[in-house]
């Protein structure tokens, strides 16, 4: 019986929405110009000092994020001495991988970095709902099909989780943040090993 309540209780626990494991109730439609605005100028060229931790190896280097144009984006992942590590172009839903290192050179990873990046990139996600708990609001958007809260203070993008099964995926932290640049950024996932860290040169 005692093993019956206690499944009954997990069942009704892990059935929370993820909004409300954080404390956060449903509002209004949430109204921003921009919701995501760290890489949205074209005339800025995103510069960070970047560490990626991936399959027990670390890959350092600049990381370039660069917005072309309306929907479009460049990202160069390149060691200090200018040797490329991977080259990706976003253009809306396409996608390309211009260059990449043989080591990094697997399915799993580019269909992983792939998404970090276009989440990392969006500056307006479909918002399906919007949630407020009296100080910060969260933002539950789509990007790919798949589900993101973005949670910010006073208008200011803090982070982003990708959730699955309302249970966090992938994190994106943002701080130190001045005039729309985030000057530092982690990406960490919690199911895949991948971690990446950047810092705004």
């Amino acid at each position: 019986m005692r093993f019956l309540l206690s499944s009954i209780l997990f069942l009704f626990v892990g059935c929370v929405s993820y909004p409300k494991k954080m404390g956060f109730e449903k509002t209004e439609t949430f109204q921003t110009k921009i919701l995501n605005p760290y890489f949205s100028n074209t005339d800025e060229d995103y510069v960070y000092k970047a560490k990626i931790n991936v399959f027990k190896k670390t890959f350092g280097g600049i990381l370039i994020i660069k917005k072309i144009e309306h929907n479009a984006h460049r990202v160069v992942f390149t060691t200090e001495m200018g040797n490329s590590l991977f080259d990706f172009s976003f253009e809306g839903n396409d996608f390309k991988v211009n260059r990449i290192l043989k080591e990094m050179d697997k399915k799993i990873l580019i269909d992983v970095l792939q998404n970090d990046f276009k989440a990392l990139i969006t500056e307006n996600p479909k918002i399906i709902a919007s949630f407020s708990n009296g100080k910060d609001d969260l933002v539950q958007t789509q990007i790919k099909k798949k589900t993101h809260f973005y949670k910010l203070e006073e208008q200011k993008l803090l982070k982003i989780t990708r959730t699955g099964s309302q249970k966090e995926k992938v994190v994106f932290s943002f701080s130190e943040i001045n005039d729309d640049i985030a000057n530092q950024i982690e990406i960490a996932h919690k199911n895949f090993a991948l971690n990446i860290q950047l810092n705004a040169i």
